[in-house]
């Protein structure tokens, strides 16, 4: 009987080596032999899988990002569990984004150098731009639902609000990725989640 050969979980493999080179040495480290090597296979399976260094460099992203969204809505869920404001996702979940442990800093690096690329590659610039909608478009929804359980006022415009909050974590996240420390790393955190108070300021009545 033929060997079933699972091809998300080698592109999986791949992914994962490109994103433990560039957590440790940099974008510029990333080659198809380097690759190969640390994801412990041969520069054919790489190059079977991924034709261009961005080719890895998008797929690595997407898993990246994909995997901040799972935990995203995995607060989603324990809300609801334990009857928790909305706020307290948001905030939550903008957290996330930000390099303050090791986890957290190995997928900006990916983000950051992602980014970098999309200067120069039409294809990178589209999926990064998506992402940012897709981010945007979550946290509307969010003041949308803030306002429809009394946690934001009426008069807060989803979009405006969504795109504050965005930008600011993207604006502290660029600013921790150059100056990794505690107190650097409390005062983003303190400072997100100040300003997602500010937006969802009232009482939550979704349980009542």
């Amino acid at each position: 009987m033929p060997k079933v050969v699972d091809h998300q979980a080698r592109r999986v493999q791949v992914a994962d080596a490109v994103q433990e080179l560039i957590t440790e040495q940099g974008l510029d480290r990333v080659t198809m032999a380097r690759t190969a090597a640390t994801a412990g296979v041969s520069v054919g399976h790489v190059q079977h899988y991924f034709s261009t260094k961005d080719e890895m460099l998008l797929f690595t992203h997407d898993r990246v990002v994909r995997k901040i969204l799972d935990r995203v809505s995995a607060l989603g869920e324990r809300a609801t569990r334990q009857r928790l404001p909305i706020r307290d996702v948001v905030a939550e979940g903008l957290a996330e984004w930000l390099p303050v442990d090791p986890r957290r800093r190995s997928a900006h690096r990916v983000v950051l150098a992602f980014l970098g690329r999309t200067i120069d590659n039409p294809e990178l610039a589209s999926a990064h731009a998506e992402t940012g909608r897709l981010i945007r478009s979550m946290l509307a929804t969010a003041v949308h639902n803030g306002k429809e359980c009394g946690e934001v006022p009426p008069d807060t415009d989803p979009a405006l609000a969504s795109l504050e909050l965005h930008c600011l974590t993207e604006g502290l996240a660029l600013e921790l990725g150059s100056e990794p420390d505690a107190d650097a790393s409390r005062a983003a955190l303190d400072l997100v989640a100040a300003r997602v108070r500010a937006a969802f300021p009232g009482r939550c009545r979704q349980y009542e």
